[in-house]
């Protein structure tokens, strides 16, 4: 064989090696993502067609339903819920795609918490036409990544769409929590009545003073500024609901205070605490139909006043000193 016949042969091995480099390369190489399975999770969900939300974690569950085009708290007396948290939800729910598949196998369900008896979240969807879902939001594999699964399926999927920090069951974190509020500027006359007696407050020009002050008392602006503030803005934990209940120790507050303005006067009632919790009140203003509780901070600041504390303390007298 002569030296172009066997630069020949050579060229032609190289060029065979090269495809057979090239066709390793092919059938291993990774293939992306986007080559699964990709579609909604939910594929006949619409966040306009959800009528009921229920949110439950290990100990609590809480429900929010649409009533007359309005979301609700139907266990609350149908209080109102804020409306953009709830669709927020549900929009996100409807984004989660099916593109990022974690497991097919049920035995890893409770280990990333998307098992019926061990979760992070559970979510329970009524739809409109009276089919449900219940949609586990599990454990977090990092940042924009959730665990979720369908109840009736055994496939479990990553998302950044949901995350369980941000689906609470507290009633707080669905409505407005502010309960009461009147401008300070509106009101002239405060009485607080509790188990240490009456205390009222009049409004003289810009100042306030307490009624029946002695000659040798003197009254604490800033300890009754403290107090004004928080009764003329009250925001409570959650609603109870609008039935009054025995237990709720309205008929004998632990205090009362009564708000006088030029142009209404609003009673607020502070009764048992929470026989579940012992640091929440049961409280009502007369101007809501709705029962709440609230902070024990409130609370025990309305209970426990004395009328030692809304006067300065008495100056030390002057001792001389011993030779």
């Amino acid at each position: 064989m002569n030296l172009s016949q066997t630069n020949r042969l050579q060229q032609i091995l190289l060029i065979v090696l090269v495809i057979q480099i090239a066709l390793a390369v092919w059938v291993f190489w990774p293939q992306p993502a986007a080559s699964q399975t990709s579609g909604p999770l939910l594929s006949d969900f619409s966040t306009d067609s959800v009528t009921s939300l229920a949110i439950s974690d290990s100990e609590n569950t809480l429900t929010l339903a649409k009533q007359d085009g309005q979301w609700v708290l139907p266990d609350a007396g149908n209080f109102p819920a804020t409306e953009a948290n709830v669709t927020t939800v549900l929009d996100n729910i409807e984004k989660v795609q099916t593109n990022r598949l974690v497991t097919q196998t049920d035995t890893s369900h409770r280990r990333l918490q998307v098992a019926p008896d061990d979760f992070n979240r559970r979510l329970e969807l009524t739809m409109s036409n009276g089919t449900t879902h219940d949609l586990y939001v599990g454990s977090s594999a990092g940042a924009g990544a959730t665990h979720v699964r369908l109840d009736n399926q055994p496939e479990v999927y990553l998302t950044g769409d949901l995350d369980a920090f941000s689906i609470n069951p507290e009633a707080g974190s669905w409505i407005d929590t502010l309960y009461f509020t009147v401008p300070q500027t509106a009101t002239t006359k405060l009485t607080l009545i509790n188990g240490n007696g009456t205390f009222e407050f009049v409004k003289d020009g810009e100042n306030w003073t307490l009624s029946n002050l002695a000659e040798d008392e003197t009254f604490n602006q800033n300890a009754f500024t403290n107090m004004l503030n928080q009764v003329i803005s009250v925001r409570m934990l959650d609603p109870i609901g609008t039935e009054a209940q025995a237990d709720f120790g309205l008929d004998t507050p632990q205090a009362t205070v009564t708000l006088d303005t030029a142009d209404e006067t609003y009673t607020l009632l502070v009764g048992a605490k929470n026989p579940e919790d012992s640091d929440n009140y049961v409280f009502k203003a007369s101007n809501s139909p709705y029962y709440v509780r609230i902070s024990s901070f409130i609370g025990d600041n309305l209970v426990n006043k004395t009328r030692a504390d809304f006067l300065e303390a008495p100056e030390a007298e002057p001792t001389s000193e011993s030779e």
